[in-house]
C-alpha cells in the first residue's frame, strides 16, 4: 500500500506499491530543489551587494543535475517518508483525508528539523522553520495527486524534471525582473570619518584631513608575497577614490607593510560598510569593515 493511505477514498484508488511511492517522492523532491534554491536566493540575496565577486563561481551550477537525485533522496528520507509514517499514526486518532494527514506530518517534521539546525549551526528558528516546514508541502500534494495514475519510474522523473525546468525559467525571469539592482550608499567625506572595525581585531581609523591609523587591518600584500593579504599596523593616509565603477576609500600606509588598498563603499546609509576582496575574484577572501 502507498504511504499514509487511509479511509474509503484510498481504498477506491488503484493500489500503489511502496517502491513506486518511494521513487515518486525522490523524483518530486529532486525536481523541487532548484525552485527552493531560487526562492532562497531571491529572499536572501536579491538586491544585495555581491561584493565584487566574479561570475566564474556560477559554473558550479553545471554540476547541479548530478547532485539533484541525492538531494531528492535525502529530502524524501528525512521528511516525506517519516511524515507518511506519522500520518498513519495520526489517522488512528484524527479524521481527515490521507493527503491532509501526510501534509500535517510533513510540516511538523520539517519544523522539528529547525531545532538541530539551531543547536548545531546556530541558525535562528524564526528563519529556518518556515523553510523547513514549507519544502515538504509541494512534494506531498503532488505525490497524493499521482495516486492511482499509471506513472512509471522514468515517467515521474521526466515529468518532474520538465516541470521543474519550466517553472525555474518562468520564476527565474520573474525574479530577475522584480529584483532591484543594488545601489551602494553615497557617503560624504565627513560620514567616512571614524572607526571601521572588522574580524580579527581589525580597526581602521579615518581622521579628518586624510590621516589614517591601522590596527591589524588587511592590506594588499607585496608583489612577491605568497599570500592573499597581510595585516598591518601603523599610520598612513586615506582619500576618496573610485575602484572600478564604485566609490571607494584608498588607504596608503607610511611604512613598508602592504601595498595601497582600495576599500569599496557598501552596506546601506544606516549601516555603511567598507569591503575589500583579496585573491581570486571568484573565491577570494572577502574582508568587511563596519563603522563603529
Amino acid at each position: 500500500m502507498g504511504w499514509g493511505r487511509t479511509g474509503k477514498a484510498a481504498a477506491r484508488q488503484r493500489p500503489t506499491r511502496p517502491d513506486d511511492e518511494w521513487n515518486r517522492a525522490i523524483a518530486l523532491c529532486a525536481g523541487q530543489a532548484p525552485l527552493v534554491w531560487l526562492a532562497w536566493w531571491f529572499a536572501m540575496e536579491a538586491g544585495r551587494d555581491d561584493y565584487g565577486y566574479g561570475g566564474g563561481g556560477y559554473l558550479g551550477i553545471l554540476c547541479v543535475p548530478l547532485i539533484l537525485p541525492f538531494v531528492g533522496l535525502l529530502h524524501a528520507a528525512v521528511q516525506i517518508a517519516p511524515a507518511a509514517a506519522l500520518a498513519r499514526r495520526l489517522s488512528r486518532v484524527l479524521p481527515g483525508p490521507a493527503w491532509a494527514l501526510h501534509l500535517t506530518g510533513s510540516v511538523l517534521i520539517g519544523a522539528g528539523w529547525s531545532v538541530p539546525a539551531l543547536v548545531l549551526w546556530g541558525w535562528p528558528v524564526g528563519d529556518t522553520l518556515p523553510w523547513f516546514a514549507g519544502v515538504g508541502v509541494l512534494p506531498v500534494l503532488v505525490l497524493h495527486s499521482l495516486r492511482g495514475r499509471p506513472w512509471g519510474g522514468c515517467g515521474v522523473w521526466l515529468g518532474s524534471a520538465g516541470a521543474s525546468l519550466a517553472l525555474l525559467v518562468v520564476c527565474g525571469v520573474s525574479a530577475a525582473a522584480l529584483a532591484d539592482d543594488y545601489e551602494p550608499p553615497r557617503l560624504s567625506s565627513g560620514q567616512l570619518v571614524g572607526e571601521w572595525r572588522g574580524e580579527g581585531g581589525a580597526v581602521l581609523r579615518l581622521a579628518p584631513g586624510g590621516r589614517a591609523e591601522l590596527t591589524r587591518v588587511p592590506a594588499q600584500p607585496d608583489f612577491e608575497a605568497d599570500q592573499d593579504y597581510t595585516r598591518c599596523d601603523g599610520t598612513g593616509t586615506w582619500a576618496r577614490d573610485r575602484y572600478g565603477d564604485r566609490e571607494a576609500v584608498l588607504v596608503r600606509l607610511d611604512g613598508g607593510c602592504g601595498e595601497d588598498t582600495h576599500w569599496t563603499i557598501s552596506g546601506s546609509g544606516q549601516d555603511p560598510e567598507l569591503f575589500a576582496l583579496f585573491g581570486d575574484p571568484d573565491a577570494g577572501d572577502l574582508l568587511i569593515l563596519a563603522q563603529d
